[in-house]
């Protein structure tokens, strides 16, 4: 379906670095990374808003890389929704249909069917201003599924909407995209969207595609210590490795696989069981820590904590906090399963 080859490109102050991946017939295709990675600039690349410096896109097999946004048969939704504020929303939704001169009778047809696919069929009278964020980015979805694009590019689609509002549209678009089995390039910061969503992920940092895979994959098995760290392997241990046994600041710490010499291993904070007493559990780790810091994020609590010279965080829930005293000097056992480790 899509092929991107190569791509680099200078812009303002964003940079793409050789950025080389390509999208299947029917993928739900998640470009992830932080803000001011380039996923932007590559969707406007892709969707014909900006020419790349170097490299090439193929679409079904021909080399768009040159064409105007017009004639490539992409629908784009930028981040803003961009929806026209004079139209009412079913002049917004046919607009697309108007320019490619479809019959009246047929414009109305579709404008109805996908608005009430989207359960904004009751909107189609209103203006924009008039409508939420949730209903705006119904709107803009349906403005571009109209249409039906080879390809769906989607900037950020949930960044501006309330939490209760972007869990609720996540998983209105799984059932879109089932009933109505469109193909989708999305570019986003958010992991629950990305996890959701996908079916296969891209990972983009400083303007380069550094892994591409199934999204479990992806988040299971990070190909480089850069990766986990964006991914949330808040811990990063470092030390000798003999057998399945890793030595590192004074700790033993059994490892999923057998290695040698200098390694380095990664552990997620929600993998690590803290309890006051030793616990009788599967884990194959356990060893005891001194509680550092706490910091509350709403219901749940990143515990630092010191064991010898080994520091570590770890999540628990405030409740948990409260029930076990957890405080600055409490000393605690941390558990954690060998699997839970991804070695580099």
């Amino acid at each position: 379906m899509l092929e991107i080859k190569s791509i680099s490109k200078d812009w303002k102050e964003f940079k793409l670095r050789g950025v080389t991946f390509d999208v299947k017939a029917g993928e739900y295709f998640i470009i992830l990374g932080p803000s001011g990675a380039g996923k932007t600039v590559l969707l406007e690349i892709i969707a014909g808003i900006i020419e790349p410096d170097s490299g090439q896109v193929i679409l079904e097999g021909s080399d768009v890389t040159n064409w105007p946004p017009e004639r490539r048969g992409l629908a784009y939704i930028p981040q803003n929704y961009a929806l026209f504020p004079h139209m009412s929303v079913y002049d917004n939704i046919a607009f697309g249909l108007k320019l490619r001169r479809i019959p009246k009778p047929e414009i109305e047809k579709k404008v109805k069917g996908i608005a009430e696919v989207l359960g904004i069929d009751h909107l189609l009278h209103r203006k924009p201003k008039t409508l939420s964020g949730g209903e705006s980015q119904r709107v803009a979805i349906a403005r571009a599924l109209v249409v039906e694009p080879k390809l769906l590019l989607l900037d950020e689609p949930f960044a501006n909407l309330d939490v209760q509002t972007r869990a609720r549209l996540i998983g209105e678009m799984k059932r879109w995209k089932k009933e109505l089995g469109f193909t989708a390039l999305h570019v986003t910061h958010s992991f629950e969207e990305a996890v959701s969503l996908g079916d296969r992920v891209g990972v983009m940092l400083d303007g380069r595609l550094v892994q591409v895979g199934p999204v479990r994959e992806v988040f299971s098995r990070p190909a480089s210590e850069e990766v986990a760290r964006f991914l949330g392997f808040e811990n990063i241990i470092e030390g000798t490795a003999e057998g399945r046994v890793l030595r590192a600041n004074g700790i033993e710490i059994e490892l999923p696989v057998e290695a040698s010499g200098k390694i380095r291993v990664g552990l997620r904070p929600e993998d690590i069981i803290l309890s006051i007493e030793p616990i009788r559990t599967s884990a194959r780790n356990e060893f005891k820590a001194v509680v550092d810091s706490v910091e509350e994020l709403g219901p749940l609590v990143r515990v630092h904590l010191k064991a010898g010279e080994l520091y570590l965080r770890a999540f628990i829930t405030r409740s948990s906090m409260l029930e076990m005293g957890i405080g600055k000097g409490k000393e605690v056992y941390v558990s954690f399963k060998a699997s839970a480790l991804h070695v580099f």
